[in-house]
């Protein structure tokens, strides 16, 4: 039993210090990842007889930053479809003053309930002390 310890003893230490050798598996030379594909050289474009912006003109790919943010939202204008082009012609144009008398006092509206008001009365803010109560009077 003594000889099978210290054989095997033995035996673990030379796998280890086998383990720490210079060469082997993991220690080969590789291929540089970035030597692998050639760098193509630079090409004049073949276009000489391109002309300089005019002096204080606006670049042609400025839109402003508000049509930019638009087409980037929704993707620039869209051709709109028969359908929509039929709703929108029977709809007709909308009166000057539309958003003045949506605001009126006299305009009919809704009750949606207390929940609704309370949700609309609710103050600003991430709702980290927001709290509920069922059934609770305010």
């Amino acid at each position: 039993m003594r000889k099978t310890t210290t054989l095997l003893c033995v035996a673990t230490a030379s796998a280890l210090l086998a383990g720490c050798g210079g060469g082997g598996l993991f220690n080969r030379d590789r291929p540089d990842e970035f030597a692998v594909q050639r760098q193509s050289p630079l090409v004049v474009p073949p276009d000489f007889a391109l002309t300089p912006p005019q002096q204080g003109a606006p670049r042609p790919v400025d839109g402003g930053i508000r049509q930019q943010t638009l087409d980037a939202l929704f993707g620039g204008p869209a051709q709109r479809s028969e359908i929509e082009k039929n709703t929108i012609g029977r709809a007709g144009t909308a009166a000057p003053g539309i958003r003045s008398s949506v605001g009126d006092n006299q305009t009919n509206t809704v009750a949606k309930g207390e929940v609704t008001r309370d949700i609309l009365a609710a103050p600003q803010g991430d709702g980290r002390e927001a709290q509920a109560g069922v059934g609770a009077s305010s």
